[in-house]
């Protein structure tokens, strides 16, 4: 091989390397930021054919329907928890700050923040839907048949 094709294959070399490295550097930069979006059966039973569950600490978004009778509010401070729920488990979301003015019972939310644990999500940010015609049939038609009860008060009955 003469010396100019050698050099001309170095520079091409050293351009796809290169060039490799940097499309390397933003996808590891671009996975930092990615928060996965799952369902209350998605979190609880894992997401896709491999099941696959988020860790504790990992960021997320949570999206669901507020279980009526299931907020509850801090007297002494903005933190609120409710739980979410879609066709199965039902998964605890804790929240500090102002909530959305269309915010309340029966309504769809999306929640962004982190995992607690399996069943509970830290709240960073909490954005109510304000309109359910988007949902897909057999979602509506599944939430329609389902009747979630208000989680039991401690105590006993008045």
């Amino acid at each position: 091989m003469n010396p100019r094709r050698k050099q001309r294959l170095f520079a091409v070399s050293a351009v796809l390397l290169l060039l490799g490295g940097a499309v390397g550097g933003i996808m590891y930069a671009m996975s930092e930021n990615v928060d996965l979006f799952y369902t209350p059966s998605q979190l609880v039973n894992g997401l896709g054919d491999e099941k696959t569950k988020p860790v504790v600490g990992q960021r997320l978004r949570i999206g669901g329907m507020v279980v009526k009778g299931s907020v509850k509010r801090d007297e002494h401070s903005l933190k609120v928890s409710f739980d979410l729920v879609d066709t199965g488990p039902v998964v605890t979301v804790h929240y500090e700050g102002i909530l959305p003015d269309l915010f309340r019972e029966g309504q769809g939310i999306v929640a962004q923040g982190t995992l607690q644990d399996a069943t509970t999500v830290n709240a960073t940010e909490v954005l109510a839907k304000h309109d359910e015609n988007y949902m897909p049939p057999d979602l509506k038609d599944a939430m329609k048949d389902i009747k979630h009860v208000a989680p039991a008060t401690q105590g006993g009955s008045n």
